[in-house]
């Protein structure tokens, strides 16, 4: 087990060194550059700006500079549209509200999602299960930019109960972290239904409930376990779209966060701040995943290491 941790989070590396090449060669690619916004400047300035972020160089000495750079100093660079401020210290101050937002959302989601799940197998085919599934078909279909606007009229702007912006008190907390983890527990509680379903259909289970056990033990102590490996199995793709989700809240609730500062690189066209939230995903989201099959296969012995 530990081997194969090993190597699968040494699989992290490669893998994380293709997206970022694939991103630093795309996001210029795409026209138009850091500096073409601005007001009309002198060609002497320009000149200066592009050969200060190293920008007047063929793209692939850009690339190596960037890669050297990165690889021997973990420098990321400065950025190119907020004065006297480093690519590392903007991921510095900003990634603990991400992750804040990220961690408590997902716990939200397997809070919310699981318990749902597992209680409409549990009543399967039954007006119960019908409307637990209803409640997760709404979270499924609507949008995270569609549900934030609309909690905000109703609970802040009409009743004042909730506030509508930043990130300072667990009152602040609640609207972002509900937004981003609502549609995350409706897939969850879909997936454990199925898998609840699967499970307590099994010959163990029937040998359980005739031994005398308690319906309620026979679902947490022997079925719960193999319900949740659907629910594993998502985890890793699930996370992944949190993240990416993270970023329309942390918009909508001006919540400064890294996926504020990527949407604001991305227009502005600011490459060392794009590569360096995108390097910081990218960890996230494969370690991630890393981690979800370690956990596989601490679930379900049957799965093979190789």
């Amino acid at each position: 087990m530990i081997s194969y941790a090993v190597r699968r989070l040494l699989w992290v590396i490669p893998s994380l060194w293709v997206v970022l090449t694939l991103v630093f060669f795309l996001v210029r690619v795409v026209p138009g550059g850091p500096f073409d916004q601005e007001r009309q400047i002198p060609e002497e300035v320009r000149k200066v700006l592009e050969d200060y972020y190293d920008l007047s160089a063929p793209v692939h000495i850009q690339y190596k500079n960037w890669l050297v750079r990165l690889v021997l100093h973990q420098d990321l660079g400065p950025t190119m549209r907020y004065a006297n401020r480093s690519v590392g210290e903007i991921i510095r101050l900003s990634l603990p509200y991400s992750a804040q937002l990220g961690g408590l959302a997902a716990l939200l989601a397997l809070c919310i999602g699981v318990p749902l799940g597992v209680y409409a197998a549990t009543k399967h085919n039954t007006a119960r299960d019908h409307v637990a599934m209803g409640i997760a078909m709404t979270g499924v279909s609507v949008p995270r930019f569609v549900l934030a606007p609309v909690l905000i009229l109703v609970l802040s702007l009409k009743l004042y109960l909730l506030p509508a912006a930043r990130w300072e008190t667990w009152r602040h907390m609640v609207l972002p972290v509900f937004c981003a983890g609502l549609p995350m527990a409706a897939y969850i509680a879909r997936l454990a239904r199925a898998g609840m379903l699967e499970v307590i259909r099994s010959d163990f289970i029937r040998t359980a409930r005739a031994k005398g056990l308690s319906e309620r033990r026979v679902i947490l102590r022997h079925a719960l376990k193999g319900a949740l490996l659907p629910v594993v199995t998502f985890l890793g793709p699930g996370l992944s779209g949190l993240l990416v989700g993270s970023l329309v809240i942390e918009r909508i609730f001006n919540i400064p966060g890294m996926g504020r500062y990527l949407v604001e690189a991305a227009s502005n066209r600011d490459y060392n701040l794009v590569m360096g939230v995108v390097l910081v995903y990218g960890v996230l989201v494969m370690v991630l995943n890393a981690v979800v099959d370690i956990l596989y296969k601490l679930l379900d012995p049957r799965v093979t290491l190789e």
